[in-house]
Formats: structure tokens, C-alpha cells, sequence
């Protein structure tokens, strides 16, 4: 076993990735960092076996990310039986295109004798610009089906495997009608003065991808049922042809646009290009009259923190969240009820809710959260005291009914969601646990509350680490997240496409 760990280097340690851009001898390295994670190349020790004084130097141009690859290293292990040393290059060849394995010369004289690189622009569409301390920031957006756009990205798809919990790469070759449904956004700054006259002046700073899926919209409302019995008619036959005579684009479709990947690099991280990046996506996806709901795959707690304030700020900009008020003196229930609901339509406004959600076209979850948030953030910190909830919804004090009225709603939409979970519990322990996490809950939603009122409305520029962005099923990462690679734990909590329904029955839940 020593002599293994003698032998044995941290992947992410040896690893050590560097920007470079044009100089005037030599290039010029903007940046270095180390990845977060290399389980999804090297294992999950994140151990490589046969080195020592390892060093994996892995470079990228700043402008259209050529990448290389350097291997160095002091002693290497003399293959004993079947023990042998890892195959580095073999093992990274998987996840870097050919290019990447040419001389280090080679790659530092590619990007000094490059002349085409002043004339380099992003793939895609420029969809925004900013300024950042002083810094000009772009946004630029394309589609996958476009030949620039898989460049970039196929150079920069280990990104997803270093830097995204269980992001996985996309397919570049698969179908082409799957390919047509990706978007991809670029965030570049683009520099005032470049170091050479023959440099490019764009230099990668993050990205993120989306795609679409269909959504069934009805063209008509359901009809509701009459109370006299009606004959079955025989539907109408239609008739069509497959496939149709003029193909579909997924462009066309109405369609649910999903955010996959979302990643800012780490030399830029809290400064504010995550918040430009989300805004700037979610303005386009509102334009887009086809877009019916914004979503996103699997958010880590990074990203969810970035989507919230960024989803609050804009729906208290635009007045949404203003119109929503929580009516504390609900009407009493029906005196011969027995089982235990909450009033649900008689405590929020559902059918502005409803028409509120779409319009911002919000998934359920994440529209809910956001009014939990907005309720909450108008009850004073004084009266957020279970100590103070003995006479419940009666109490003579309005936020304190409030308070009482907001853990019923945020406890049943828990329940709800975690219903066949909670159930296999004990009914103390799952008081316990319906108490636990709503304390949670109502914790997270306070930090942000200071958060944002202590940033102040659209203050972008001072991103606090753990806001910047982060990944999203396919994969978003941010730097403050966690550096656990272990699998996140089960947190009870809604996922983006699940319905909200109005009230549910707590017979068994505890009294609060």
C-alpha cells in the first residue's frame, strides 16, 4: 500500500488548466486553475496510478479553444507482472480531439503564427453586451446545428466531466432532428487592446447550453360534463401523411426550453457573468412566442441560489410578485368537515397565480418557491417564531397569522410531493421531518432575502460566491459549490415539471 500511494498522484492536483492568448514572443497565459472534479476521466479515487512528480498541463487558446495537451513527469512506474503505470494520453484521447496530443512547440507556434485569429468572432449571434469593472463583456448565441458552434464546443466538452457533477458531454454525431433542438450561449469578454496586433481580443469566459422539448397545448379548453347523459359521437377522421410534406423544425414546435449546462469558468467566478448569462437566456426564451416554459435539468444548490435571486429580481421588477398578497383570516371551514385541509384558494389568489405563472412562463416549482419567498420576505424577522404561533391562524397579531398560514402552505406542498416517502415514517418522525424541512427551507430563503435586499435590485455586479452559476443535471457549476463528490443528498423539494395542485388533505399531519 505505500509504495502504491508512493506512486499515486491527485488527479486534480496534477491537472492544471491554462488559458493562453497570442503574445509577442511567446503566448501569453491568462489564467490557470485546477479542475473539481476528474472521477468522470480518471476514476472515482481520482487517482493516477504509475508517476511521480506528475504534472498534466492542459491548454487552451483563449479565443477559439484549441486545446493541448502536456504530459510531464519525474519518474514513471516499470511495469511488474500485470501492474503497470496508467496510459495518461490513452485515457485523455477519449475526451480531447487529435490535435490536442500535437508537441507543445507545435500548439505555442500555432497561436503565434496565427493571423486569422484577429479576425475571430464567437460562433453564433451576438444576443447581449455588458461591462464589468471596467471589463466588456459578450453574449452570443447559436445554434448546435452549426458547424462553428460544435467546434468550440467539442474542444470544451472536458469542461463538463472537470468542472459539472454528473454533467455528462453532448453527443455532437447523434440524429440530426435531436441536434436542431440545442442551443448554445457563449459569454466572451472582448478586449479593449489586444497584447498584438494579430491576437484576438475574444477570450472564453463561460457557456451554457438549452434545448427544447414539444409541449401538447390544447387548442380549445376541455368541454366540461353535461349533467344529462349525451350520445358518443364517432370522432372525425383526418387525413395526414407521415412524414409530412413539409419537415417540422423543433423551432417551431411549442416547446418547454430546458437550460442543460451552465458553467463559468473559475477565474471568473463571482463577478456577476452567471446572473448576465441566466437574465440574457431567460429574456430570449420570454421573447420567443414558441417558448412556453422555462425549466432546467437537475440545478445544483449553486445554481438554484443564481435562478432564485435572479427569477425574484425580475419578477419584483416587472410588479409580478406585488399583485400576490396572502389573505390571513381565511373563512372558517365547514363545521361537519372532519378531516384537516388547508384552505388553499382561500388563502392564495390561485387563478392569478395561474395566470401570473404563465406569463412569466415559470415551472411550477420554481414559481412557487418564489411566492413562498415573496410571502415570507413580508413578514418581519421578529414575528418568524414558532414560540408565537400558539392561538394559530387566530392570533391577533397579522403577521404572526401569516407566519402560521405560510409553514401550512409550504408543509402541504412538501407533504404532497413526498407523500408516499413520509408515510413509510412513523408519524412523529414525520413531524420531525416536516418540521426539519420547512426550518430548512425557511432558512435558504432568508439568506437570500438578506442577500437580495442587502445587494440591493439588479446590483449584478457584486455576485457573492455560491450565486455565480453552477451546473444543471447535464450538468451547472459554480465555485462555492460543495467539493463533495458524493451523490447529493435527497432533499424533499418539487421538481421542475410537477404540477401544483390546490389543496390536499392532512388528516395526518401534525398540528402547528
Amino acid at each position: 500500500m505505500a509504495e502504491q500511494d508512493e506512486w499515486s498522484s491527485d488527479a486534480n492536483e496534477a491537472i492544471e488548466i491554462s488559458i493562453l492568448q497570442q503574445g509577442s514572443d511567446t503566448p501569453i497565459t491568462l489564467s490557470t486553475f485546477h479542475p473539481k472534479f476528474t472521477y468522470p476521466v480518471f476514476g472515482e479515487e481520482e487517482s493516477i496510478f504509475g508517476y511521480q512528480g506528475l504534472h498534466i498541463n492542459l491548454r487552451f487558446a483563449a479565443h477559439d479553444l484549441q486545446p493541448n495537451v502536456e504530459i510531464i513527469y519525474e519518474k514513471k512506474f516499470k511495469t511488474i507482472g500485470e501492474t503497470k503505470a496508467a496510459d495518461i494520453e490513452d485515457v485523455l484521447r477519449e475526451w480531447l480531439p487529435p490535435s490536442a496530443f500535437d508537441k507543445i512547440a507545435k500548439f505555442n507556434a500555432r497561436i503565434q503564427t496565427d493571423a486569422s485569429a484577429k479576425d475571430f468572432r464567437p460562433p453564433g449571434k451576438q444576443v447581449n453586451t455588458y461591462t464589468s469593472r471596467g471589463r466588456r463583456f459578450e453574449i452570443w448565441c447559436g445554434d448546435l446545428t452549426d458547424p462553428a458552434v460544435q467546434r468550440v464546443l467539442q474542444r470544451m466538452q472536458v469542461f463538463v466531466s472537470f468542472f459539472i457533477e454528473g454533467g455528462t458531454p453532448l453527443n455532437l454525431d447523434d440524429q440530426e432532428w435531436t441536434i436542431e433542438r440545442w442551443k448554445v450561449f457563449f459569454v466572451y469578454e472582448k478586449l479593449f487592446k489586444t497584447p498584438t496586433p494579430t491576437a484576438s481580443a475574444y477570450s472564453l469566459v463561460g457557456y451554457s447550453t438549452s434545448y427544447r422539448f414539444y409541449t401538447y397545448t390544447p387548442t380549445a379548453p376541455p368541454t366540461p360534463p353535461s349533467s344529462s347523459p349525451q350520445r358518443i359521437q364517432p370522432h372525425k377522421i383526418h387525413d395526414f401523411t407521415l412524414p409530412p410534406p413539409t419537415p417540422l423544425s423543433p423551432a417551431c414546435l411549442p416547446s418547454r426550453e430546458r437550460i442543460s449546462q451552465f458553467l463559468i469558468l473559475p477565474p471568473h467566478q463571482s463577478y456577476g457573468h452567471g446572473t448576465h448569462l441566466y437574465n440574457t437566456m431567460t429574456n430570449l426564451f420570454l421573447s420567443d412566442p414558441t417558448c412556453t416554459e422555462i425549466t432546467v435539468e437537475d440545478p445544483n444548490e449553486a445554481f438554484d441560489d443564481l435562478r432564485d435571486y435572479c427569477d425574484y429580481t425580475r419578477l419584483t421588477t416587472n410588479t409580478t410578485l406585488s399583485q400576490i398578497q396572502l389573505n390571513t383570516t381565511p373563512p372558517p371551514p365547514p363545521q361537519k368537515r372532519t378531516n384537516r385541509v388547508v384552505p388553499t384558494s382561500n388563502l392564495l389568489p390561485l387563478a392569478l397565480l395561474t395566470h401570473l405563472r404563465t406569463t412569466n412562463k415559470l415551472a411550477p416549482r420554481q414559481f412557487i418557491r418564489l411566492v413562498e419567498l415573496h410571502v415570507l420576505s413580508l413578514i418581519p424577522t421578529h414575528n418568524r417564531q414558532t414560540t408565537r404561533l400558539t392561538k394559530k391562524g387566530k392570533a391577533s397579531d397579522e403577521n404572526d397569522r401569516a407566519y402560521y398560514w405560510w409553514r401550512l402552505l409550504v408543509k402541504q406542498r412538501i407533504y404532497k410531493r413526498h407523500k408516499d416517502q413520509l408515510m413509510q415514517l412513523e408519524r412523529l418522525e414525520r413531524i420531525d421531518k416536516l418540521d426539519e424541512t420547512v426550518g430548512g427551507l425557511e432558512g435558504d430563503y432568508g439568506r437570500l432575502i438578506r442577500a437580495w435586499e442587502g445587494r440591493g435590485m439588479g446590483d449584478e455586479e457584486e455576485e457573492e460566491e455560491g450565486m455565480e452559476g453552477g451546473s444543471v443535471g447535464g450538468g451547472v457549476v459554480d465555485g462555492a459549490e460543495r467539493r463533495e463528490r458524493t451523490k447529493r443528498k435527497v432533499v424533499m423539494d418539487d421538481d421542475d415539471d410537477d404540477d401544483e395542485e390546490e389543496e390536499v388533505n392532512l388528516a395526518k399531519r401534525p398540528k402547528t
